[in-house]
Formats: C-alpha cells, structure tokens, sequence
C-alpha cells in the first residue's frame, strides 16, 4: 500500500496474511503459536516511548457500526489513528496501543505480537489493543465471521487491511519500544458531566443495585459512568525536569455523535476529544504529546446531542468539552508525576468451547442473538421494525420455555438461528486482559460493558486485590475482539437493545466479573502473567475491499490540477459554513490517504508570501478538524478522478488571503490552487 513504511514492511513481513492479501481465497486459514513468557531483566526507574501513526485507508471500505445502515467510507474528515504508549519498568514490558477503530481484535493482538516479538521486550501479555469504538471506521478485520458481517454494510474478513492494520500498529510499538528513555508516571481520574446520557435508562432503574429508580427522562443525564482516566507519562529532561510524552484516556461515550447517514470515514467525537486535549497540553505546556483514548464501560451511554443536531458540529462540541476537562486533569496529574511505578501485565484466554463454567456461574453453550437487537440502539432505531414487538424494546418474552437465554425472543427461534448463524461463527475465545500501572488496574474485555455491569466487574477486581496498593480500577470495554454486550442480569430482562446483544445470557457479567477478579489476583505483583492457548487459529470467510493500486485507463497521464475555484457555502442551523474546492488525480488507490494530503495556506500581502494558515495555533490541514476530502468519483469531464476537499467552519481576516494546497503524495506533485477571500 502506497506509503506503508520500510519499518512497517520489515514488520509484518512474515505474516501469515501476506498470502492471503489479494482476496482470491474464499476462506481466510491461518493461525499464530503463542511465544514462551521469557522472563525480563530488572529495570530501575521507568522508561517510556510513545508513538502516533495514521490508520486512515483510501475510499471504499465497509463503515462498521451501524451494520446494514452503514456506507462504504468515500474519504474522510477527522483521520483515524492508532496511539501507542509503551512503558518498562521491573520486569514488565508493555504497549497500551489505542485505535480509532470499532474494536480490537484477536488477529490484530496475536499478529502485531508476533511481529513485534524479536525487535521488542514486549511479549503479548503486554499488548493491549484498544478502541474509540468509533461507528465511522473500517471494519473487516475482526476475528469472527459473525461481526465481520453483521457490524458492517458489506461482509468478509479484509486480510489485505487487517495486514496494514498490522504493519501500521507493529511498526508503531517498534518505534516506541527503540525510542524509549527515562520517564516519569501518573494516574488519576476526574468527574464528566452534562455531555453524555443513559440512552437505556429503563433497563438500568431495574439494578438491584441502582437506588434512584425514577424513570424521569431527566435522570439520564447522571445515570452515566462520569469518570475520565488518564495515564499521563512525561520524558525526563536533560535538567531533571519533563516534557510531556502521552496522555492515554479512558472514558465512557458512544462513538455516535455523526449520523450513520455520513460517508466519511471519522473518529466521530473522539476526534475531537484528543485534539483539544493534545492542543491545550501543546499551549499550556511547549510541547507535543502522543494523545489517544479508548472507551470505558460505555455500552449504554450516549453522547448528549441537542435534538435534530447529530453530527461533527455536536462531536465537537461534546468532544472538546470532554478533552478540556482532560487537560485539566494533566495539569493536575503534574505533581503526581513519579519514575517509581510498579508495573504488571497479564491475559489470559478462556476456551468457551471447553470451559463455560466459573464457580457456580455457567455460560450456555450456544450464543444467541434477540430480536431486540434487529430494532436498533435508541438513538439509531431501525424505522418501522423498532415499533413492532418483539423487536421493540422492553418486550421481554414472559411465556413459555426461555432456557439459557431467559427473557430474549431469539431471532428466528433457537432451532432456525443454529442453522443460520453456526456457532463457529460467533466469538469464542474470551481474552481477559489486566494491566497495573502504579495503584491503578485497567482492565480490557471485549465486551460493550453497561454502566452497572462496569460496576460489578470493578468491585469484583477490587475485593481480589484490596490487598496490594490498588485503589484506582479502571474497567475498558472492545479490548482485543469485538464480542457485542455485556447488560446485567436485571438490564436483560428487559431486553432492550443491550440486552438483546448480550450473546451469552443473564449471567454474562457475573461470568465476566469472576474472571476479571481471577486475573487481577494472578497478575498484581507478577510482573508479567499469562495463560493463552498455544495455538490461536482463525478460519474466515475473505473479500478484499482495499482496493489495490491500479493501472487504471481513467489515470494514464492524469494531470493533477484543480478543476473549480474555491466556492463558500453559508453555514445553517446543523452544519458549518465551508469553503470547498475540487481536483483530478490518480485512481484513490494509487494516493496514500493515511499521509498528509492538502493544506491551506494564507497571505497578508495579497500573495507575494504564503505560510501554513491556522486558526488560534491550529494548523488548518487535513491533520486536525478542518477538512474534510472525498472520492467523488471518475470525472466526467476530465481523465482521471474526481476529489473534493472542504475547510469546515472557516475563520477570514479582513486583507487576508487563502489558498488550498495539494501536498506531493505518492510521487504525484504539490500544486497550489487560486486564491480566495
């Protein structure tokens, strides 16, 4: 793929993808042998190492998210990213990697940990893959044939995306992991409130658990999991002082404040919460961090959009309202600072095909999938069939034999479902995954965890290790694989959407919380812990979506150029105002979309100098907020292919004068346009 780098070739050079890459398979076989934990030498101090790269593809992949209402992404306005933070001290090694992705992955785990194995001290107990759980990203890379068809509009594991996926992320930990030197560590957390809401505030009020049972929709808004976390993590000066290096967040919102109904590929509000936090930790602090973030136990919490404003208007608003409260908390965290971090790392994978059972908690054999799940979250309901029960929320099944799945009406019965969706299909292989970084757990499922279910599973992990210095713990949902819910037992009775998308029945999270405590106890004070299977191998059904650079007729001697003037578009009371402007090129293939692809330039001296314009320090180029670029497809009127790029929300000086640029990319030339004011 057209800008993929030397390093990232040499790491993922011997994946087993790379056969696989063009599509031509129907099924996509291959598997990873886990490597023998190796014990690590003592280390004094911290050291730290943190790396930023672009995971953005050219147009044409599946969105995942939002299923069958998805699109095929056209372009993008906010990139995606993957986030590296990699931190070694005593005997632990690890790379806390956070993705604007719908939600790890198991193939993306064991690969990048293999790819990693012989330039690092990184084993896989110590790569956590994390996510944004944004419903504007690619999909097709997941571990699964059910979510590989059913989160996104097309269906089909992607080897030849999974495979840049792998090279990009691995590619990053290297780089860390050869750049890390002495540092310092903190961890905290602060409150968040007013930018999210309980979208299923019905199934929460019937928590044992949960004292205030009024069903005032007002109560929404507090019946959220409020706390931000962070890991800050500064480079130690030559003076003995620091500079800031990362900020990894961990927060609880839905990646859904852009309407399914976009194109664009977009890391929706968490776009907005990094940029903000790595802009005030830049102003306030002389530097530049690695900042990236991942969702907390999020699965009913919505971002709190005003009615009828769905889209990068809103994600901003809440977005950089939750990032300014972040910097805030950065700031504080500066005089908790410390190189003496006690640091563990640990996995552990259960084999629901051979081990179902924890204590007197027991998981059915077969997952299932409800009808409520068909009707659609409650800020995305699928018209007309959320209305008609039992799809419709809160229609629990009250008569006849439930079994295992209690309440749920199984789509199709439970006797056509086994024939449609087979179990090998479904996901099977639950990761748990621990990291101790100072007094504080994280710990990763791979489950969208509900506010109370995230509750449970906290207090399980703290009693196991109230013992051992914790008292911060940290419950991250999508971790390594995308599993769909986890609702409590008293959430599932009623069997809204939540509950509908737990696969694995009323006792899910007490299953979950059993195991998560287990895990703790093993790894607090290990240093490194892990229990994996030896083997882990994949069987996926395959369809290449990336689309491969090509000798296309409609590019042959293609002039890059523009092919309008710059045109402004008024704001209205949903979008911004935006100036706009459109080019021929190459077939979107043959461009690297995840490298800088057009600026926007300014002149105070009616264009005898231009320099890189920005807006209050905020560059205006594709890599922050303001444009958007798209495919629009082959040009009609010109050979070649036709694109669009738009500055969003722009912001004139009287005199000033601005101009798009299009950056060399890929070996086709930088050209500037026209003025315009």
């Amino acid at each position: 793929m057209p800008g993929v780098t030397e390093r990232d070739r040499v790491v993922g050079a011997s994946s087993p993808l790379a056969a696989l890459a063009d599509g031509s398979s129907k099924r996509s076989r291959f598997g990873v042998s886990a490597r023998p934990l190796t014990p690590l030498p003592e280390v004094e101090g911290v050291l730290a190492g943190a790396v930023e790269v672009d995971i953005t593809p050219p147009p044409g992949m599946p969105k995942a998210g939002y299923s069958a209402n998805a699109h095929d992404g056209n372009g993008f306005r906010t990139r995606l990213r993957a986030r590296v933070t990699h931190l070694r001290a005593g005997r632990t090694s690890l790379a806390l990697v956070q993705c604007d992705l719908l939600g790890g992955s198991s193939v993306l785990q064991h690969l990048v940990a293999d790819a990693v194995a012989e330039r690092t001290d990184i084993p896989l107990a110590g790569i956590w893959i994390g996510a944004t759980h944004t419903h504007a990203g690619p999909g097709q890379f997941l571990g699964t044939d059910f979510y590989n068809h059913h989160a996104s509009n097309r269906a089909g594991f992607d080897p030849a995306f999974t495979q840049f996926l792998v090279e990009r992320i691995a590619g990053a930990i290297v780089e860390a992991h050869d750049t890390r030197a002495p540092a310092r560590v903190a961890v905290g957390s602060t409150e968040v409130w007013g930018l999210t809401r309980n979208r299923s505030h019905d199934p929460h009020v019937q928590n044992r658990t949960v004292t205030d049972k009024r069903r005032d929709p007002q109560r929404k808004w507090v019946a959220v999991n409020p706390l931000l976390h962070l890991v800050r993590v500064d480079r130690i000066t030559e003076d003995g002082g620091s500079a800031p290096l990362s900020a990894a967040v961990v927060f609880s919102i839905h990646g859904t404040g852009v309407s399914m109904q976009a194109h664009e590929y977009n890391a929706d509000v968490w776009a907005y919460l990094c940029g903000e936090l790595r802009h005030q930790i830049e102003a306030r602090h002389g530097a530049i961090a690695v900042v990236g973030a991942m969702e907390g136990t999020h699965a009913d919490v919505a971002p709190a959009l005003r009615p009828g404003l769905a889209g990068h208007r809103e994600a901003r608003r809440i977005g950089a309202g939750i990032g300014a409260e972040a910097a805030d908390l950065y700031d504080r965290l500066g005089a908790e600072l410390t190189d003496r971090v006690a640091l563990d790392a640990g996995l552990r994978e259960v084999d629901l095909d051979t081990d179902r059972k924890i204590g007197d908690i027991e998981l059915p054999d077969r997952p299932a999938v409800g009808a409520s799940l068909v009707a659609g979250a409650t800020e995305n309901l699928t018209p007309i069939v959320h209305a008609i029960p039992p799809f419709k929320a809160g229609s629990p099944r009250k008569w006849g034999r439930r079994g295992d799945h209690a309440e749920k009406w199984i789509i199709g019965s439970k006797y056509f479902q086994r024939v449609v969706l087979p179990k090998k299909g479904f996901p099977r292989v639950l990761a748990v995954q621990a990291f101790r970084i100072g007094d504080a757990v994280l710990v990763g499922l791979p489950f969208e965890i509900t506010v109370e279910s995230g509750r449970r599973i906290e207090a399980a992990v703290r009693a196991a290790v109230s013992d051992r210095g914790v008292t911060n713990v940290i419950v991250s949902s999508v971790a390594n694989e995308y599993w769909g819910y986890v609702a409590t037992a008293e959430e599932y009775s009623r069997q809204y959407y939540e509950g509908g998308h737990t696969l694995y029945g009323p006792k899910t999270e007490a299953f979950l919380s059993a195991h998560a405590g287990r895990l703790a106890a093993a790894t607090v004070g290990a240093g490194l812990f892990a229990d994996v299977r030896p083997e882990r191998r994949w069987d996926l059904h395959t369809k290449r979506f990336l689309p491969l650079p090509t000798s296309d007729p409609a590019s042959a001697g293609v002039e890059r150029r523009f092919t309008s003037k710059a045109a402004f578009t008024d704001p209205s009371a949903e979008v911004d105002g935006y100036w706009e402007q459109t080019w021929v090129d190459v077939h979107p293939a043959r461009l690297a979309w995840h490298e800088p692809m057009v600026v926007v330039e300014s002149s105070d001296d009616d264009g005898a100098t231009w320099r890189p314009a920005d807006v209050g320090g905020r560059a205006i180029d594709d890599q922050g907020w303001f444009l958007e670029i798209v495919h629009l497809g082959d040009s009609d009127r010109h050979p070649g292919h036709d694109l669009r790029v738009r500055w969003h929300d722009p912001v004139n000086r009287f005199g000033r004068r601005h101009r798009f640029v299009l950056l060399a990319n890929n070996d086709r030339p930088r050209v500037e346009g026209e003025p315009f004011d």
